[in-house]
Parts: structure tokens; C-alpha cells; sequence
């Protein structure tokens, strides 16, 4: 089996509370236990989520795992650091927003992970984490 980490970053802890009509209704915790479930005999998952940037970094630098899906929330289009930490690992990762940010305010549109992700998956809402993790399996 497969040890897939998946990291969150800054406010997705209020998913299911902030903007619902945007980010959908169910809770980080619930999107964790649906993917625990799914992929329970196909793969191991190790979750982390910070609102802080330099606690992400850390937790990328000290990674063990055979694949990374990351959603670093509004840090994808800030963070060099993120890029940098993430651009020194040699697993395959993919980016998943649950929001369509190429249909949002134009700050959005550039991610600076996206340069060093193997993908992209924006705007299925939760469901991107499970196609991400599949692409990940496969």
C-alpha cells in the first residue's frame, strides 16, 4: 500500500462554516474520514493542516510518504517558500483546490504549486482529493 500524505493549509479547517456555496458543506474532518473509508485496502493517508506557512514548511521538509495531494489554500499563490519546500521533494504531488480559482478574482488564476505538482484538480469540491489520490494509485 501506498502512504499518501494530504496537507491543507490556512483556513480550510472552517470548511463546511466558510462560504458553503463555494467550498461546499462538508467539514475537513468529514472529507478525511470519506477518504480514510474509500481507500481504506488501497492505501495508508496521513493528514495535516495549518493555518501557519512555516509549520507546512516543516511538515513538508520532515515528509515520509510515496505521494503528496496538497491544498494550500490562498498560500498556492503566495508562498515561494511552500514551492521551494514542496520543488525539493521527489515524490509525485498534485494540487487540488476545491473552488474553480480560474473562475474567481484574477489573483487566483497563477499558483505558483501548480509549477512543481505532476497535476492540477480544481473545482469538483471534495471529490478532487479522491480523484487525486486515484491518479496518485494508479
Amino acid at each position: 500500500m501506498k502512504n499518501i500524505c494530504i496537507i491543507n493549509g490556512p483556513n480550510l479547517n472552517t470548511l463546511g462554516l466558510r462560504q458553503p456555496e463555494i467550498y461546499g458543506h462538508k467539514t475537513l474532518e468529514q472529507i478525511n474520514q470519506d477518504l480514510k473509508t474509500i481507500f481504506a485496502k488501497e492505501a495508508n493517508l496521513t493528514f495535516y493542516q495549518s493555518n501557519h506557512e512555516g509549520q507546512i514548511i516543516d511538515f513538508i521538509q520532515g515528509l515520509k510518504a510515496d505521494a503528496l495531494v496538497i491544498n494550500p489554500g490562498a498560500l498556492s499563490h503566495t508562498s515561494i517558500s511552500i514551492r521551494d519546500a514542496l520543488a525539493a521533494l521527489s515524490i509525485p504531488i498534485i494540487e487540488v483546490h476545491l473552488s474553480n480559482i480560474f473562475r474567481r478574482e484574477a489573483f487566483r488564476h497563477h499558483s505558483l504549486v501548480s509549477e512543481v505538482s505532476l497535476g492540477i484538480i480544481c473545482g469538483l469540491k471534495h471529490t478532487g482529493y479522491e480523484l487525486a489520490i486515484r491518479a496518485l494509485l494508479v
